[in-house]
C-alpha cells in the first residue's frame, strides 16, 4: 500500500502542468546538461551541452567529458578529447522480435552526462580470430581511472561498466536513477531496482543472469556449439573471465534477461518499461555483461551505431529543452538555483507572492529527503542537499491554493 501510494505520488508530479510540456518525458529531461559553461578534463566544457527534441528523436550534444575528475591512465597513452558529439535517439523504442542485435565495438549508449557507453569487449581476440574476444574489464581494467574509465585511442572517454562516479552506488536504500540511454531508446538504470518487477518489495541490487561456465578448456562457445577454432588454455595467466566467451547466461539465475534487462515499474515509468541496468557484485565490482549487451532488447534505428554514429545532423523540426532556474505556476513565480547544483540549492519566491509558502524535496519515489523550509517574498532560502546522492530530485512549493514542483538534479 505504502509503494502504491508513492507510486501515484511520482505519477501526478509527472503530471503535473508546471513540471511537463506534453512532449517532455524522461529522455529528454534525464540529461544533466551544462548550464554554467563549467569545464571538466583539460578545460573541456563538461556533461551535455544542449538538448533537443521532436516527437520521434532526441539529440543530444556533448563532448564526452564529464564533470568529475578523470585521469590519470596508467598504461594508456591515449587522452580524453572534445569529441562534438550529436548522438540522435529514438523516442518511440520498439522491441525487436527478430534476431537481437549484437552491442558493437565502440559506444553502445550514452550515460547521462554525455560520456560513452562501451560494451565487455577490448576489440582484442585470440589469434586475431574474433572467436575468444577479451574482457576489457580484465585486460584493460588496471588503465582505469578512479571513476573506472578511460580515453580511446581517438580520445573518446568512456565506461565499459558502472560509472560508479556518475551515482551513489553504494546506496542500496532507494532506486537508482536514470544514469544513461542505449541506443535502442530504453533507458539504462544504476545497480539497484525494486525487488519485483512490478514495483514492490525491498530495494535490492539487480543481479546478472550470467556466470563464469564450468569449463577446463576453451573449445566450446556458450551454446555448447564447438568453437571454430581453440583459444588458449585456462591458467593464470588467462583466467576464466579473461574472455568474454567464458560466460553463459542461465534464464532465471538473475534478475535480469539476456540483454541485461527487464520490463518493470519504475520511479520515472509507473506504467512501466523494459530498461536495463548496470551490475555489479557484492563488491562493488562490475559484473558481467555489466552494461547493456551483449545484445540490445530494441530496434536499432539505421545510424544509431557504427563509425558514423555520434555526428548526427539535426533535419527536422525541434524543440530545445531549457533547463529552467524558475517556474511559473498559478500566479506563483519562483526561481531555483543553481540547477544542476553540487550541493548548495537557493530559492527565491519572487515580490508579490503568498506569504505562506514552504519548501520542500522529495526524491523520486515521492519520499520527503529534506526538512520544510518557510519562504518568504523575495527573500533567498537554502537547501543544503551536501547529504544526498547525486540524482533526480522534485522540489515542491505550496501554499494556499498554489503548489508547484520543479525537477533538480544534484550532481558530484
Amino acid at each position: 500500500m505504502l509503494r502504491n501510494r508513492y507510486l501515484l505520488f511520482f505519477s501526478l508530479l509527472l503530471a503535473a502542468p508546471q513540471l511537463t510540456r506534453a512532449q517532455v518525458t524522461p529522455i529528454v529531461s534525464g540529461w544533466i546538461v551544462n548550464t554554467t559553461g563549467a569545464t571538466g578534463y583539460n578545460g573541456i566544457p563538461s556533461n551535455v551541452q544542449r538538448v533537443q527534441y521532436s516527437n520521434a528523436n532526441v539529440y543530444v550534444t556533448c563532448t564526452g567529458v564529464p564533470a568529475y575528475t578523470i585521469g590519470p591512465w596508467p598504461g594508456n597513452p591515449n587522452t580524453a578529447t572534445n569529441q562534438n558529439f550529436v548522438f540522435k535517439i529514438t523516442r518511440t523504442p520498439a522491441p525487436n522480435t527478430g534476431p537481437a542485435t549484437v552491442t558493437p565495438l565502440g559506444h553502445t549508449g550514452i550515460w547521462s552526462n554525455g560520456v560513452s557507453i562501451f560494451n565487455a569487449k577490448d576489440a582484442m581476440s585470440y589469434n586475431n580470430a574474433g572467436v575468444w574476444n577479451q574482457n576489457a574489464i580484465v585486460v584493460e581494467g588496471p588503465s582505469f581511472d578512479s571513476c573506472l574509465g578511460h580515453p580511446a585511442g581517438n580520445g573518446e572517454y568512456h565506461h565499459h561498466l558502472n560509472p560508479r562516479c556518475l551515482y551513489n552506488d553504494h546506496d542500496s536504500t532507494r532506486h537508482s536513477p536514470i544514469i544513461g540511454f542505449a541506443f535502442d531508446g530504453y533507458p539504462i538504470y544504476g545497480a539497484y531496482g525494486y525487488a519485483n518487477a512490478n514495483g514492490t518489495g525491498a530495494i535490492k541490487s539487480m543481479r546478472t543472469s550470467y556466470r563464469l561456465r564450468n569449463i577446463s578448456s576453451r573449445t566450446t562457445l556458450p551454446d555448447g556449439s564447438t568453437a571454430p577454432s581453440a583459444g588458449p588454455a585456462i591458467n593464470t595467466a588467462k583466467p576464466l573471465g579473461y574472455y568474454v566467451e567464458d560466460f553463459e547466461y542461465v534464464a532465471g539465475r538473475g534478475d535480469l534477461d539476456a540483454h541485461n534487462g527487464r520490463f518493470c515499474v519504475t520511479p520515472e515509468y509507473p506504467q512501466g518499461t523494459y530498461a536495463y541496468f548496470v551490475t555489479i557484485n557484492g563488491q562493488y565490482a562490475g559484473a558481467y555483461p555489466y552494461t547493456p549487451g551483449p545484445t540490445y532488447y530494441g530496434l536499432i534505428p539505421a545510424g544509431a551505431t557504427g563509425p558514423q554514429s555520434g555526428h548526427a545532423v539535426v533535419n527536422e523540426p525541434v524543440t530545445t529543452y531549457v533547463v529552467t532556474s524558475t517556474f511559473v505556476a498559478a500566479g506563483l513565480q519562483v526561481s531555483v538555483f543553481p540547477n544542476p547544483t553540487s550541493g548548495l540549492l537557493t530559492i527565491a519566491p519572487e515580490g508579490g507572492v503568498a506569504n505562506d509558502l514552504q519548501a520542500r524535496l522529495f526524491n523520486t519515489l515521492g519520499q520527503p529527503v529534506s526538512t520544510t523550509v518557510e519562504l518568504h517574498p523575495s527573500v533567498p532560502a537554502d537547501i543544503d542537499l551536501s547529504n544526498l546522492a547525486a540524482g533526480v530530485y522534485y522540489l515542491k512549493v505550496a501554499g494556499t491554493g498554489v503548489a508547484a514542483t520543479q525537477k533538480v538534479v544534484l550532481t558530484r
